[in-house]
Formats: structure tokens, sequence, C-alpha cells
């Protein structure tokens, strides 16, 4: 089983209303929880664990959860409020507004930490619920006191916005954590706040030397690459028709994770020797999913019988 872990939330997307007025309709969101979703979609044994509230908006995100076939045992529940994130769409390029202070996945604690089953073999972190404590915080704790033990893979989807004024420690938690991760993904935007102008390919073998044993890259409209002390490895993207790009990459991390799990490529053992083959087949499914995704509105990944 892969446990997603980090932010859930609403996301407040704009539409018209019937009377012709500008409005926002809440859809069920989050990085990480986009994630989550995706791999129950697409078939993998998907589960998640955040800060979810018991409010009206936190039964859509749990409701949401299980209508995809994610497993909810590891959710933490409260009576704190659901974080809302507004979303502006320029020529189909998404930025967001958050509100997120006292909220249930903010104030997520290490006390809240599940003690995980045998049968979870991976756990996915990333998103903005690694920028503010207490919650951010508890995900580090989770992924050390695990890394041993199980695979981890690391999207930090960095949002300057959103850590404006916390940059330094954002930066040393996401070195940490990239550290301790088998799996690193990156877009080609992150890629470049975190190492500076150059070729992604080289940048990614810079990361790479850090710990991890395999390094991915969006680099949106051109496709995607994966990178090994070995391999280096690189998937186009599939044309289509953008309607907006939220949750593309975060669809891309659930195929990349589906395809390994097919491969029963998620282990300590076999992360560390992934072949061309399998990176292929990674990125082949991680890049036909998120298509399917900024192919229509909001976070919709595709089930797998869409592929």
């Amino acid at each position: 089983m892969i446990l997603s872990c980090g932010e859930a939330l609403i996301d407040m997307l704009p539409r018209t209303s019937t009377g012709g007025e500008p409005c926002f309709a809440p859809y069920a969101g989050g990085a990480v929880f986009n994630t989550a979703i995706a791999l129950g979609r697409l078939g993998a044994p998907s589960a998640f664990f955040s800060g979810v509230s018991t409010d009206m908006l936190g039964e859509i995100l749990a409701d949401t959860l299980t209508a995809s076939q994610v497993d909810t045992r590891y959710l933490s529940r409260s009576d704190r409020p659901t974080t809302v994130a507004f979303v502006k769409l320029v020529n189909g390029q998404a930025t967001y507004a958050f509100y997120d202070e006292g909220t249930a996945g903010r104030m997520l604690s290490p006390a809240d930490l599940p003690v995980l089953g045998t049968e979870v073999s991976t756990l996915f972190l990333g998103g903005i619920s690694l920028v503010n404590d207490p919650a951010a915080g508890t995900y580090e704790a989770l992924q050390a006191r695990e890394a041993a033990s199980r695979v981890t893979m690391l999207d930090p989807n960095i949002r300057p916005g959103f850590i404006a004024g916390k940059e330094t420690a954002y930066r040393a938690r996401i070195e940490r954590m990239i550290a301790l991760a088998d799996l690193v993904k990156l877009s080609d935007e992150d890629l470049h706040w975190l190492e500076g102008p150059g070729d992604p390919g080289a940048l990614a073998r810079g990361i790479l030397a850090r710990g991890p044993r395999a390094v991915f890259v969006t680099e949106g409209a051109r496709g995607a690459r994966a990178v090994t002390a070995t391999q280096d490895r690189f998937v186009a993207a599939t044309p289509v028709t953008v309607a907006d790009t939220v949750g593309a990459g975060d669809t891309f991390n659930a195929g990349v994770l589906a395809a390994l799990h097919r491969a029963g490529a998620l282990t300590k053992a076999r992360v560390a020797a992934l072949t061309a083959e399998e990176l292929d087949a990674a990125l082949t499914l991680g890049t036909r999913a998120a298509a399917v995704t900024v192919s229509r509105a909001g976070a919709n990944p595709p089930w797998a019988a869409e592929l």
C-alpha cells in the first residue's frame, strides 16, 4: 500500500454563475490529496494520512477519498476548520491564495502520527504541508521514522508565494528530506528554485548525489525525465488541449508510483536498481495520466479504464 501524507484542502475554482456573475466552486484538492486520489483511480493500493476536519468541507474530502478507492483508516480527524485555497487561472496556469491558519491540516502534531501496518510499503510526502509547523515538522518526523524500512518519495511542489519569509527554514527542511528520500520528483521550476539555472539533467544529478535513488523531473509540455546512477531517461509529453494545469504534477506522481508498484519495484532494494524499462514505464504512465488531468477542469485524475 502507498500512503500519501500531506495536505487536503478545498480548492475554490473560478466559475461563472447561471446569472453570469463570477463565482467560485468548491473542489476537493491539495497536492498530496490529489496524488492519493489518482493512485486509487489507477488501481494502486492507496491510503491517505492528513489532518482532516469533521466540518462540512472535511466530509467532502473524506467522501471524495472513499469514492476514489482510497483507504481512510489513517486520517487524523478533528473539529478544526478545513484549509481553503482560492485559485486564479491565467491562460490555464494556476496561482493560489491559501487560508490555512488554525486548520485541521496545519495543526497536525507528532502526537497524531499513526502506527503503520506492514501493508504500507511506501510513503509519498510533499506539497504545502511541508511549509508551516506544526504539520511540516510532523511530516518530516514521519519520514525520518520510516525511511530506513519503507520507500519514501518526496515532491516539495514549491509555492514561492506560500513560503515567502520562510525560505531559509523551508529550504533546510527540503534538503533534509531529499537526503532521506528514495525517490524525488521536481518540476523544472522547482528544480531551478532549489538549484539555480542550468540543464535539468545536470541539476537532477546534483540532487541524486545527495542520497535519492532516482530523481524525476517534469518539464511541462516537453515531457519528463528520470535520472539514476546508471540511467537518464526521457519521455515526451502526450499532446493534449489544456483546460488548466491543476493537479498535473500530482497525477504524474501517482502514475510513477503506480507503475513502480505494478513492476514490484517499491522496495528499498528494488528502487536502488531501477531498469531503463521500469523508468520508461513510470514516465509513460505518469505523463499519460497527467495529460488526461490537464485536459479537463480542476484536479480530476483519470481512472485506469480511461487510459
